[in-house]
């Protein structure tokens, strides 16, 4: 079996990150035990695939593509599981993230 392409490993970090934020917030500032654990248990794990997927891509593409798909995952998520809104402002500038994303990795 072949080396998983640095695109899955760059996508499952950011995945990865954006679920550990989703625990962050149900952990109360770090203070319940288990939120917590997921916490560094998640973020342990994005870092170690973003590390992975650096070790062939460019660190101003892979980097910024992390950042920006965690962002369109955490407002997706903030919205779905938290009922937080989706303002037309706010769906705007999350598009723009997502063509900043499609254009980096053009």
């Amino acid at each position: 079996m072949g080396a998983i392409p640095s695109l899955y490993l760059l996508v499952a970090a950011a995945l990865a990150y954006t679920a550990g934020g989703v625990f962050m917030k149900h952990s109360e500032g770090l203070t319940r035990l288990a939120p917590s654990f997921a916490v560094g248990i998640l973020f342990l794990f994005g870092a170690a695939c973003q590390a992975l997927a650096m070790r062939k891509e460019e660190l101003s593409v892979s980097y910024v593509f992390v950042l920006g798909l965690e962002s369109v995952l955490a407002f997706g998520f903030g919205v779905v599981f938290f009922g937080e809104a989706a303002t037309v402002t706010r769906v705007a500038a999350v598009g723009l993230i997502t063509l900043g994303i499609v254009l980096l990795h053009q």
